[in-house]
């Protein structure tokens, strides 16, 4: 398998459940501004989308959308417990954290990314984020991770998403149980060794 991803982008989700399931992989970095792969292919053939992650599976099919690529990771080695079975009503409440995760979090992140973003934009970004943050505290309390005691796929995804809150300036001072649950899950060996991989830690 080959994964496509950015450094420090939404790519890091499946990067970090790659390593997490123990499959054997490759990675190649991409421009998203030139849609330039590191070995100079040109990455809009490969994705038409234009953005990462993308996954070549081996079999002859890309996968793109993290949601889709974690989950299918995960179920490639059911041993890890990286996802419910497939079926089973727990499986959908992962499906729910990552849709969640998606929609309301990740993307209320991305105005913020924007240097020309108007202030309107901004405010409406922040004030979203406030307020499905304090929903995430809400539900950890009590718990290690998003569904209980097990580390999933949502909770790569959900690291992944904070992360930008350091870079972005976003303040969680507000959030301690969000706070602890991303120190708890960077300190993870192989969310470590992502980070490293993508120039994000030395």
């Amino acid at each position: 398998m080959k994964l496509y991803f950015s450094p420090g982008a939404c790519s890091l989700s499946p990067h970090i459940v790659l390593l997490e399931a123990g499959l054997p992989f490759t990675t190649e970095a991409v421009d998203l501004r030139k849609k330039v792969t590191a070995s100079g292919a040109d990455f809009s053939a490969i994705n038409p989308k234009g953005y990462v992650p993308a996954l070549e599976t081996g079999h002859g099919v890309l996968l793109t959308e993290g949601p889709a690529i974690v989950q299918y990771l995960a179920d490639l080695a059911p041993q890890k417990n990286l996802a419910p079975a497939a079926g089973t009503p727990e499986r959908y409440v992962l499906a729910g954290w990552l849709n969640f995760i998606s929609t309301e979090l990740h993307k209320n992140f991305s105005p913020l990314f924007r240097p020309n973003a108007g202030a309107d934009l901004v405010n409406y970004a922040h004030s979203n984020l406030t307020l499905r943050l304090g929903y995430v505290e809400r539900m950890l309390d009590g718990r290690d991770y998003l569904t209980g005691s097990q580390f999933t796929v949502a909770d790569a995804y959900l690291f992944t998403v904070l992360n930008w809150a350091g870079v972005l300036k976003f303040d969680l001072s507000g959030f301690p149980l969000v706070q602890a649950f991303h120190k708890r899950v960077s300190e993870r060996p192989m969310v470590q060794q992502a980070m490293r991989d993508e120039g994000l830690l030395k």
